[in-house]
């Protein structure tokens, strides 16, 4: 595989506040494809997934960088997913998510390394991923897992790059002591209110005041809290759920967040997709209208 240069010249930063939409929540498989449904939605931004089993396969496999860069589509960031990650229940992501297995660490470090290459050829400056369901402080196991996201940490920086790890496993409070404990200036957070939701892990208009000063993206979903213990909550579209967008969006304006606002959708077939990110993407542009 040819290896990206470190200077690779960057993609433009999009302006504060600019809509857009993951690129796995539309389920394509090719940038042409991404590119067509992109004009459908009357947006261009992306946060791009990598190419992993969890976010996407793309047909271009190592020459996506080139083809992307190519398409005039523009990037807030990449995603990276772990192969072995298992989202059937909150019980098989807790023992397979992120870095909290110990023997599969070092094998996903390297996948990491992979994805920063692969960020930095794309001309992005920003991966988000889910580090893993965070040790609490009294657990034995949480000095060695911290020194596995410092790691993380150092091999980004090395790249010229910003992990930014995705909230809902854990809750504001763990994360935030967790970021403090770390002390690593480009160990940011990608923000996703559903998750919290969907985890049963707080509300997440107080976890943006909480993690404010640390917030490098967002994911825009909506979610309903799980109905008993040990269970997923529900993903809905954006407006019907227990996120409370409008307020969502006004937390962001408050701790001076400027980045821009992803719409993600995981749940649905690929036209149920599209459709909810086009309610999702009118109903944030009323949001941020009033």
């Amino acid at each position: 595989m040819t290896q990206p240069s470190p200077t690779s010249p960057a993609a433009p930063a999009p302006a504060p506040l600019s809509l857009g939409v993951c690129s796995w929540s539309l389920q394509v498989s090719s940038i042409p494809e991404l590119k067509d449904l992109l004009s459908v939605l009357g947006v261009n931004l992306v946060q791009i997934a990598c190419g992993d089993p969890h976010h996407a396969t793309w047909v271009e496999g190592d020459a996506l960088p080139e083809a992307v860069r190519a398409s005039g589509i523009a990037m807030s960031a990449a995603m990276l997913g772990f192969p072995g990650e298992d989202y059937t229940t909150p019980q098989s992501i807790k023992e397979t998510g992120g870095f909290g297995k110990p023997s599969w660490r070092a094998e996903r470090l390297e996948r990491l390394g992979w994805a920063l290459d692969r960020t930095r050829a794309m001309g992005l400056a920003d991966l988000t991923l889910h580090a893993g369901f965070l040790p609490s402080p009294d657990d034995p196991g949480r000095s060695a897992f911290l020194d596995t996201l410092a790691r993380a940490g150092d091999l980004a920086a090395s790249k010229g790059v910003t992990l930014a790890f995705e909230t809902g496993q854990e809750t504001a409070d763990l994360l935030r002591r967790t970021l403090d404990e770390l002390a690593s200036p480009n160990i940011k957070v990608n923000f996703d209110p559903a998750n919290m939701l969907l985890y049963d892990m707080g509300d997440p208009i107080r976890a943006v005041e909480v993690l404010g000063p640390d917030i490098r993206s967002v994911h825009v979903k909506d979610a309903r809290r799980p109905k008993a213990a040990g269970v997923w909550g529900e993903e809905v579209p954006l407006g019907e759920g227990e996120v409370n967008i409008p307020e969502f969006v006004k937390a962001l304006k408050r701790v001076g967040y400027r980045g821009p606002l992803v719409v993600e959708r995981e749940v649905g077939d690929q036209a149920g997709r599209v459709r909810d990110v086009a309610a999702g993407l009118a109903f944030l542009r009323e949001c941020l209208d009033s």
